[in-house]
């Protein structure tokens, strides 16, 4: 520890602000002691309707446990999420009756990629390469801010709860 590089890295996930659908600033420190799964979004997505479903029937699952889902849409892949922010959110919310959070519409790739997902892609760069490769790739984050996790976009989110209750203590 106590070794400095030029560049100030983030350590956590805490250290972000992010804005939400009607561009409020919102501070990412307020999920300390949370786990977290930080999803990016999409309406038109063929594994959109997978994925939604999953997410809230987890959400629901944890949500009394310290857990909770952060949602970025994104209009990065095919054009996905035409939408506005508000667009996304009410499609998620309607639909699939989404009560997690669902922020502003970010870019997860390129030059003008979101802070909160730069520091996602450096935790877990992986076999995967730092580049986001489509809608719904999912980031599982622990108490502290850390990236634990990540997992690839047909990765049904069901089929992480091992590992939510993993970071929830449960196991």
């Amino acid at each position: 520890m106590g070794t400095s590089h030029s560049s100030p890295t983030a350590n956590s996930i805490h250290e972000f602000t992010v804005k939400d659908c009607s561009g409020k600033v919102v501070d990412l420190g307020i999920y300390k002691g949370k786990v977290l799964l930080v999803v990016n979004v999409a309406s038109k997505c063929g594994l959109t309707d997978n994925n939604y479903t999953q997410l809230t029937e987890l959400y629901n699952k944890y949500r009394k446990k310290d857990f909770e889902i952060i949602a970025f849409p994104c209009n990065q892949f095919m054009k996905q999420e035409p939408g506005t922010s508000q667009d996304a959110k009410e499609f998620a919310c309607t639909r699939y009756k989404a009560e997690y959070p669902i922020f502003q519409k970010v870019r997860v790739n390129g030059p003008d990629t979101a802070p909160v997902y730069k520091f996602l892609k450096d935790s877990k760069g992986g076999f995967f390469g730092s580049r986001i490769k489509w809608n719904f790739t999912k980031f599982l984050i622990d108490r502290d801010g850390k990236v634990l996790h990540r997992y690839s976009p047909t990765t049904a989110p069901l089929s992480i709860e091992r590992d939510i209750q993993k970071a929830l203590g449960e196991i």
